[in-house]
């Protein structure tokens, strides 16, 4: 068999000055705004075989949380042929939108403005499986192997890049708690993350009784949306949580400025033992739950205590509980699933039968690990073992390698609540393009917030100090060889 070469990603001798891994919302705002610097080589590879969001969650009539203007670059470039206004433009629905008078676009707008961007921009490379990466002390690279995958995810050919700097943008993993993970994991019970939930809808639509375990935003939306497509007084849905409250997100204007660069980087001055205290305290800014969310559940419910088919008012059939625990969980019978609870303020326990579960449990941060483990000896970590991260988002490195590896949403440890911000992911690929490029290839702001956060505002305030960069000329090393099917 001849060797297969990838048609869509150049071969030649000269390494990347970038190379990103994963290709969601930061990554892919890394590649566009890299698209604006000359003289630039990157790349960027991801797995899957196209752009997509959250697929299982886009919901209809769900909203971003964060205005439009957080797309991929407008916050640092808005004259970039990359940003939500062209989008529209190229699609012929610049008027429609302005007289729509949206802020908040819906989600399925945001994961198609995005597949636009990934779909266009040379750069990014889908359906390339990262294998290993290495550090090349000879060459002073690192060393990306992968391979190609064919529309099915089988395995055509194996490739080798090499860049001066790499972006790891591998995004989160849906979190299912230990106890649950058993049924979660069993293909014949009818216990669902939330991150599948469009794909488990008409069944959880047509369930009996269900259960939904979460008090976050998706949370929310889940519960909203099973209850407005449930008959009257016949709901049967059980919606409980940990946490002490459906509490709304803090949306005040100075409370958002916890979403700014200023706060960011007065974030990761602070101790790690104050870090580490002071995010657990934070939840409400990104954890809960919006008031336009809170309100139409509220509305919806109301709405069904009016009338009842016998003409008399009678509250719906649901349950909403917070400051509750799942202590276990198992089967009952062939297909329904009994929780074991507890209050965890009063102290007692209770359980439910119910007919299916959504966990709207969240996310976590993909481990690093796996991906880097041949770097392993290489990293510097902190005192619970995390990676450390520096200002500039990369990760500290013994001296011996000269190349910086970058990482985007894995540094909530380092750098805050902002971290998995939508908003925010302009600013971060500008700071590491201005630090890989060792020049203001943009312009950033040296103030963002009406808020001193510390007494020394300097540090907020201070400008980033990009590195040195070598650069070069000419695009990818890549080498392929074949691999049987099958």
């Amino acid at each position: 068999m001849n060797p297969v070469e990838p048609a869509d990603t150049p071969s030649t001798d000269e390494p990347l000055d970038l190379l990103g891994i994963g290709i969601g919302p930061f990554n892919l705002s890394l590649a566009a705004l890299a698209d604006g610097v000359p003289d630039l080589r990157t790349a960027f590879y991801d797995q899957r075989p196209t752009f997509s969001w959250h697929p299982g969650q886009l919901i209809q009539g769900t909203t971003l949380q964060v205005p439009f203007l957080a797309d991929l670059v407008s916050l640092i470039e808005p004259a970039s042929p990359w940003s939500f206004l062209r989008y529209l433009k190229a699609r012929g629905r610049l008027f429609p939108f302005y007289f729509a008078e949206r802020f908040h676009i819906p989600r399925t707008e945001y994961d198609a403005y995005c597949r636009w961007v990934a779909d266009a921009l040379p750069t990014c490379h889908f359906s390339h499986q990262i294998d290993a990466v290495r550090w090349n002390p000879e060459r002073e690279l690192f060393q990306v192997d992968f391979t190609r995958l064919d529309p099915d995810g089988e395995a055509t050919a194996v490739g080798r890049a090499h860049s001066r700097n790499l972006a790891i943008g591998i995004g989160t993993t849906p979190h299912v708690p230990e106890r649950l993970r058993p049924l979660a994991e069993s293909p014949n019970v009818p216990v669902y993350h939330c991150a599948d939930y469009l794909t488990h809808r008409e069944q959880l639509l047509a369930a009996g009784h269900v259960t939904v375990v979460g008090s976050g935003q998706s949370g929310a939306e889940i519960f909203l949306d099973l209850l407005r497509h449930r008959p009257h007084g016949r709901e049967r849905l059980t919606w409980i949580a940990r946490t002490a409250a459906f509490a709304p997100m803090e949306y005040s204007k100075l409370g958002l400025e916890h979403f700014t660069p200023d706060y960011t980087r007065y974030f990761h001055s602070l101790p790690e033992p104050v870090r580490d205290q002071l995010l657990p305290t934070q939840w409400q800014l990104h954890k809960a739950i919006d008031h336009e969310t809170i309100s139409a559940i509220h509305e919806e419910l109301y709405q069904r205590t009016l009338t009842t088919e016998s003409g008399q008012p009678a509250w719906p059939d649901v349950t909403l509980t917070p400051g509750v625990s799942v202590r276990t969980a198992g089967r009952m019978g062939a297909d329904r699933v009994e929780l074991h609870l507890e209050h965890i303020q009063q102290g007692t326990q209770s359980r439910i039968t119910t007919d299916a579960v959504v966990l709207a449990t969240g996310y976590r941060q993909r481990p690093l690990d796996p991906l880097l483990a041949p770097i392993d000896p290489y990293l510097r970590r902190d005192s619970a073992g995390r990676p450390r991260v520096d200002e500039r988002h990369r990760l500290v490195l013994d001296p011996s390698i000269h190349g910086a590896i970058h990482v985007q949403n894995a540094e909530i440890h380092t750098h805050g609540v902002g971290t998995p911000d939508l908003g925010l992911g302009a600013w971060r690929s500008a700071v590491i393009l201005n630090s890989l490029t060792g020049d203001t290839a943009y312009d950033l702001p040296q103030r963002t917030a009406f808020t001193t956060f510390g007494l020394d505002p300097h540090p907020a305030h201070r400008p980033t100090r990009p590195a040195v960069h070598r650069p070069g000329t000419g695009t990818p090393t890549i080498r392929t060889a074949a691999l049987p099917r099958g």
